[in-house]
């Protein structure tokens, strides 16, 4: 599974948890740590994507030329 299918699968248990939770409290955890999370989620996986065809060069770079 990958980050932005954990990221799916979050929301859909969040929103499973808000048929019995529906307080300020509820509003708030929504507010600081929910709304943002899915730019954040796919800005982190663009960027691993990044890492990932920057160490793919690296190996190739090391590799032995014939």
């Amino acid at each position: 599974m990958n980050l932005i299918q954990n990221g799916r699968e979050l929301s859909e248990r969040w929103s499973a948890t808000q048929a019995c939770w529906r307080d300020a409290r509820a509003q708030e955890f929504e507010k600081q740590y929910l709304e943002q999370l899915p730019g954040l989620l796919t800005k982190t996986s663009a960027m691993i994507n990044e890492l990932e065809n920057l160490l793919r060069k690296i190996r190739k770079d090391c590799e032995p030329h014939p």
